[in-house]
């Protein structure tokens, strides 16, 4: 446990952005584990509904750099890549 005061705040401050980080991340990946939900079960319009969220998603993730800019658009690539070889 810190004994300075500066310190003290620190932690504090840490923790509230372990938390925010936490809920961007699973944010971003429950997103990602719906569209590839809704890619499997076939449904092409319900996935690009999804997909913009999950790029959106997948941006603020990079923004405030949980995931790393050639990650995200490595992502972005291929959940499109399988949305756009879902057939009607």
């Amino acid at each position: 446990m810190p004994n300075i005061k500066s310190a003290k705040k620190r932690v504090l401050t840490s923790e509230r952005k372990c938390n925010e980080n936490v809920l961007v991340d699973s944010r971003m990946k429950n997103s990602i584990k719906k569209l590839e939900k809704t890619i499997k079960e076939g449904n092409k319009d319900e996935a690009s509904k999804i997909l913009n969220t999950t790029f959106k998603n997948i941006d603020k993730a990079q923004d405030v750099h949980i995931v790393h800019p050639n990650k995200a658009a490595r992502l972005k690539s291929r959940l499109q890549k399988s949305v756009n070889n879902l057939t009607k």
